[in-house]
């Protein structure tokens, strides 16, 4: 992969976006291997950390590609599919952020479960004071996210979030002067869950309306595995002591 660094710890997947001097923004070979990475995620399911080299996460897409995509470019979601298959994927996604996320990049956060801020972080979808729309899920993730007041504020005042403004709405979990040791550190607490319920859970939790009845039906699924007696067992165990 050209664009992207990917490390396999057996547990967890590491993803750097590797442009540092584009200030990693997203061109079409970024994509293409993104979409190898979610083809690793989805054969072998694992948590995920995405950060990126240098001083910023990725500050936009490509605008000297972009501005040469046309109407059936729009029309195929080129961004869109890949952020969309990065929210699908079955296990937690955390966004380590440090510098700027703007545009696609900031579009590429909103697509992960969690986000974890460095001091220097800004969110902000600066996409139609260059024409266009924040069509890569901007607009239907990031109201879930920060409400509608806040996203249409960023969306169309061009207001950005510095790192504290996006801890106060709620945008990230926590502003800490490393952002990508506090995601291993958020991973490592992860990986000692179960991962059918953390599957289960973001499935739920994902699922648009009122899904009541499938809640029970998956709480019915884990009731009947080894794994949920093992652990109630060894929690009962160790509260004896």
């Amino acid at each position: 992969m050209s664009t992207i660094e990917v490390d396999d710890r057996g547990d967890r997947l590491v993803v750097v976006l590797n442009r540092p001097d584009q200030r990693n923004a997203i061109n079409a070979a970024m994509i293409a291997d993104l979409h190898q990475v979610c083809d690793l995620a989805e054969h072998d399911p694992k948590p995920m950390v995405l950060v990126g080299k240098g001083q910023h996460f990725a500050g936009g897409a490509d605008i000297s590609e972009l501005r040469e995509r046309r109407r059936p470019e729009a029309l195929a979601g080129i961004n869109r599919n890949l952020f969309d298959r990065v929210a699908r994927l079955s296990q937690p996604t955390v966004a380590a952020v440090h510098g700027y996320a703007l545009g696609g990049g900031a579009e590429l956060t909103y697509a992960c479960d969690i986000r974890i801020a460095g001091p220097s972080a800004v969110f902000g979808n600066p996409e139609p004071g260059l024409g266009i729309l924040a069509a890569a899920g901007a607009s239907y993730r990031l109201p879930e996210l920060v409400g509608k007041s806040v996203a249409k504020q960023m969306l169309l005042g061009g207001s950005d979030l510095d790192a504290q403004a996006a801890l106060r709405t709620g945008l990230v979990l926590e502003v800490v002067d490393d952002p990508l040791a506090a995601a291993h550190e958020l991973i490592d607490r992860v990986v000692r869950q179960s991962a059918l319920a953390l599957r289960l859970t973001k499935t739920i939790v994902d699922a648009p309306g009122d899904h009541r009845w499938a809640d029970d039906i998956a709480q019915a699924v884990l009731f009947e595995t080894d794994d949920k007696q093992e652990r109630m067992t060894t929690f009962l165990e160790r509260k004896k002591r």
